[in-house]
């Protein structure tokens, strides 16, 4: 394998100097415009794109089975001849039936379609069909072997070397594109194209970490030749698997490993260590700093001091204290004659740190505001003329219009829900203020590795004195009056139950009508208590007002959407209900139970899920139910919802991984980091391998150069 620098290196150009990574893919053989248009919507719009859609399973299809071989229960995939195809009609609910008979020289199976009529155009007596499915015993006769719904390919004489006597890779598809049609494509664009892949990892990464080359990776992981383990195939666990998972972090970690040197670099605000605001405010609250709070806070310290920009994420546990070791941060800030900020993802949220916020820090003369896109009174002059030293906000205070006199610390809750864009943005609004992320829910550490990789990483992995486990249980609506009497014994003992109902965006009405319903249901079970309503659509002031009735032990009961997932802390609590706990996130879930458990008394979690629900939402369920430890709970949520979607490299602003997965691919992505780090810093310009320095711009698509303003 030739270096990055060899000039004897062969380059695109010299096979064809029409063809390119970004010639658009209808442009390839067997595509055209119309078929481009089914693929644009797969996210394939270049030959690269094309040649990096890789196939999500493969199946062994180098011994098809005989029909006289195959066993009920199993999943077979069999070759046969087209004996008859027919649609049969029910007597009775008159629904139609597409059956199928295909036969080979040892048997006869049958496999029915149900509602898919349409399917009879596509058979014709005499024709091989390769059928794939779940094979079962016929339940009127006693014999013979049937499949229902299988997934067929119809095979011609074209075919062998494609779609039958290998291991085939299945892709996914879409409507008007077959999994075979898209085989039969990659099958061509391999053979027409590979070689527009190059090589860009230095070779003695390659060399340590006993890498294969890229061009053979690309084509072995779509078509397998030479290694033919099935099983290791569907893993990741392969050679070519191996290459790819590893050059996907390695480029990850690499744009990690520039913006965490340049960020490192940056001349950024020399707090001194000035106590007296810290000091006053931490002796005022009625309890101690945990070890670990205070753990944070020095290192917290120590980077304000440096004359560099921080870059610092703080995560921990519901309920371990981020937002005091937040407020002493802004107060250092503050007490150096800067402004700080919280953005916060929404109005609520926003709300819900201005109020606590306001309430600590009233005594210390400071003045706090809270600046939303919803407010009508929005405080600019005061944020631009410095009369505000703390501003609360949403994502209203990096729009242009917002200046600030003097911002020193940002601080950014909830960092997963913005991305790198509103942080650049953010820092923009002053001279490099230093920068605080926190997170409410514990990060996985794989998970904080690869999305937080550009940050120093402060854990709070303790929480307060006196919190006791709380004891989670799932009911179902068959078990409703179990329910009411545990509510019935904890209202009777003098404490106060929160009732929470979900909040799904599309049918706001519906769910706000259902909280409404269930308050007003709740009052008939209840009758001598006294309950409490907040949602979304109350005015803030109102909500409030509702909120300190509970806090103060005026309302017994409060029913509530999502609203009081953060913000509200009532010892006196000790039950929650959450209806139609099935439809809810399991970070949302285990952030919800947090609001109980904080005052010393044995708290309740009950979860009333209504079947019939999804296997994920039965081990969230199971999940909350076994554990209250909430990285443990962090991992469970990460390999249920998968890294794609706890991920949000999309909003996050981090390259997709197509291939990788954190989880199952862990070992890998600590190899890469440690290979991408130790590269930057002997090589920090990668002026020495320009290849890769063009593919990193290519996969991060100008981002770097974003975060650097």
């Amino acid at each position: 394998m030739k270096n990055n620098n060899d000039p004897a290196r062969t380059k695109i150009s010299d096979y064809s100097p029409q063809i390119s990574r970004d010639t658009h893919v209808q442009y390839v053989k067997g595509v055209g415009p119309a078929r481009a248009n089914l693929l644009n919507r797969m996210g394939i719009e270049t030959i690269e794109d094309i040649l990096y859609y890789f196939p999500w399973r493969y199946e062994d299809r180098k011994d098809l089975n005989k029909i006289s071989s195959m066993k009920p229960g199993n999943h077979e995939t069999v070759l046969g001849q087209v004996v008859s195809a027919d649609i049969i009609t029910t007597p009775r609910k008159r629904m139609k039936i597409f059956e199928l008979t295909v036969s080979d020289e040892t048997g006869f199976l049958k496999s029915r379609w149900f509602n898919q009529p349409y399917l009879k155009k596509y058979f014709q007596k005499g024709q091989k069909v390769i059928l794939r499915g779940t094979v079962k015993g016929n339940p009127y006769t006693g014999s013979g072997l049937e499949m229902e719904n299988p997934d067929f390919e119809l095979f011609g004489s074209e075919d062998t070397l494609i779609h039958t006597s290998r291991i085939v890779p299945v892709y996914k598809a879409t409507e008007g594109l077959s999994p075979k049609q898209i085989r039969t494509l990659m099958f061509n664009t391999i053979k027409a194209y590979s070689f527009i892949v190059e090589d860009y990892l230095p070779e003695e990464v390659l060399k340590r970490n006993n890498l294969k080359p890229l061009g053979w990776a690309v084509k072995e992981a779509h078509f397998p030749e030479e290694f033919i383990d099935v099983s290791a195939l569907n893993r990741g666990a392969d050679p070519a698997h191996r290459r790819l998972v590893f050059d996907e972090f390695f480029l990850l970690e690499l744009g990690l490993a520039v913006l965490k040197k340049r960020e490192n670099a940056e001349k950024g605000i020399s707090f001194s260590a000035k106590d007296g605001l810290v000091n006053k405010f931490l002796n005022s609250l009625p309890f101690k700093l945990t070890n670990a709070q205070k753990r944070v806070l020095d290192e917290i310290k120590a980077d304000m001091q440096r004359p560099f920009q921080m870059n610092r994420l703080v995560h921990g546990d519901v309920g371990c204290g981020k937002t005091v070791v937040a407020l002493v941060s802004m107060l250092i800030a503050v007490e150096n004659g800067y402004q700080a900020c919280l953005m916060a993802p929404t109005e609520l949220l926003a709300e819900q740190h201005f109020i606590n916020i306001h309430r600590m820090v009233e005594d210390l003369g400071l003045k706090v505001v809270l600046l939303t896109s919803g407010r009508k009174d929005k405080p600019v002059d005061d944020i631009s003329g410095g009369g505000a030293q703390i501003v609360i906000g949403t994502h209203a205070l990096i729009q242009e219009t917002v200046q600030f006199k003097k911002l020193g610390l940002a601080i950014i809750d909830e960092q997963h829900r913005f991305g790198v864009v509103q942080r650049a943005a953010l820092r923009r609004k002053g001279f490099n203020p230093d920068i605080l992320i926190m997170t409410a829910t514990p990060i996985p550490r794989t998970l904080a590795m690869t999305l937080y990789g550009d940050l120093d990483i402060a854990v709070i992995d303790e929480l307060p004195a006196g919190r006791k486990p709380i004891i989670t249980k799932i009911f179902f609506p068959s078990q409703k009056d179990r329910v009411y009497s545990l509510i019935r014994r904890e209202l009777s003992l003098g404490r106060q139950v929160y009732i929470v109902y979900p909040l799904i965006e599309e049918s706001e009405k519906l769910d706000l009508k259902s909280a409404i319903e269930g308050a007003e249901a709740l009052r008939k079970i209840f009758p001598d208590m006294k309950i409490g309503l907040v949602h979304g659509k109350m005015h803030h002031d109102d909500r409030e007002s509702v909120m300190a009735m509970f806090k103060s032990g005026d309302i017994a009961m409060l029913v509530a959407t999502t609203v009081i997932e953060v913000g509200i802390d009532v010892p006196n609590a000790s039950l929650m209900l959450v209806v139609h706990s099935e439809r809810f996130g399991l970070a949302q879930l285990h952030q919800l139970r947090g609001r109980i458990g904080r005052g010393g008394y044995d708290s309740h979690c009950l979860l009333l899920a209504y079947p019939p629900f999804s296997e994920d939402a039965g081990r969230r369920l199971k999940a909350m139910e076994t554990t209250g430890d909430g990285f443990r709970i962090a991992e469970e949520d990460l390999a249920i919802r998968g890294p794609g979607d706890f991920f949000g490299t999309r909003q996050s602003g981090l390259p997709d991984l197509k291939i990788a997965n954190i989880v199952r691919d862990i070992g890998a992505l600590e190899r890469a980091r440690k290979e991408a780090f130790d590269l930057i810093e002997t090589n920090p310009e990668l002026d020495r391998y320009p290849l890769l320095k063009e593919m990193l711009q290519r996969k991060w698509m100008g981002r770097l150069e974003l975060i650097k303003s």
